[in-house]
């Protein structure tokens, strides 16, 4: 290409009446800086200009979005010293782990209603093995509920704080429900209680911006308890119509075996 454009030139600059050279100090411009071949034809005589150089890509960028060097020196700063602050936490305000130790405190007390809600059912003279073992498995699941939490809390960078857990009742028969049809009744109402209280602290989280909470207990814990309210409120709708008599053994057996394979 380039013994072409010689060639060219050769023959152009034959054809003048003083055969001047093309290749003045104002037709070869920024010779350093352009980095581009031109070939162009000057006005009113025949000529090629061709300009060509390296070091085109010497320019220093500019509109630079993203400087890591410099905005870090900021984050730097921050970083804690001492050795009882968090050097995780990053925007997770006091509200949203006050919040979070709350819910934690309601996981547990209802997990203890449910240990005792078991203890009561597996008693000799109860004896409603189903019933028992449904009440066990809830209290274990409200329990690893609260642990998660705990798990969360030190991820971001808060402090567990445990608070004092109420004392659940012992007796559960009731004179007109009887007990299974009463104890079922409660659960529903803990269920949806505890349901309350989760939307209590997704709302503290929307309120401080804090998005990945959010997503926390939206995707870790509203829809799993959507399900545990329907299914107990089905086992109330089933016990109801029971009432208190054979109906409650043939009820406390389905729970008792309850995902069990049926074998054939």
């Amino acid at each position: 290409m380039l013994l072409k454009a010689a060639s060219a030139i050769s023959s152009l600059t034959t054809q003048g009446d003083n055969l001047r050279p093309l290749f003045s100090s104002g037709s070869c411009q920024g010779s350093q800086n352009s980095g581009v071949v031109r070939v162009s034809t000057r006005k009113n005589r025949p000529g090629i200009v061709v300009s060509a150089s390296k070091g085109a890509n010497d320019r220093p960028l500019t509109g630079v979005i993203f400087e890591p060097f410099e905005e870090v020196k900021k984050e730097l700063s921050l970083v804690p010293t001492t050795l009882q602050v968090s050097l995780a936490r990053q925007k997770f305000t006091g509200d949203c782990e006050a919040a979070i130790n709350e819910q934690i405190n309601v996981e547990y007390n209802v997990s203890y209603v449910y240990h005792a809600l078991f203890a009561y059912f597996d008693r000799d003279n109860v004896a409603l093995k189903g019933l028992a073992k449904f009440f066990k498995e809830s209290s274990l699941e409200e329990r690893e509920h609260a642990e998660k939490l705990m798990e969360y809390q030190n991820k971001r960078g808060g402090k567990v704080k445990l608070q004092s857990i109420v004392m659940p009742l012992s007796e559960f028969d009731h004179a007109e429900k009887g007990d299974a049809l009463h104890a079922m009744e409660l659960a529903l109402s803990l269920e949806k209680l505890t349901n309350e209280k989760l939307l209590n602290l997704q709302s503290v989280a929307v309120r401080n911006n804090d998005v990945q909470l959010v997503d926390f207990v939206e995707s870790q814990y509203l829809s799993e308890q959507v399900e545990a309210i329907k299914k107990i409120a089905e086992y109330v709708a089933q016990l109801r119509r029971v009432g208190k008599g054979h109906g409650v053994w043939h009820f406390d057996q389905m729970l008792l075996h309850e995902g069990e394979e049926v074998v054939a």
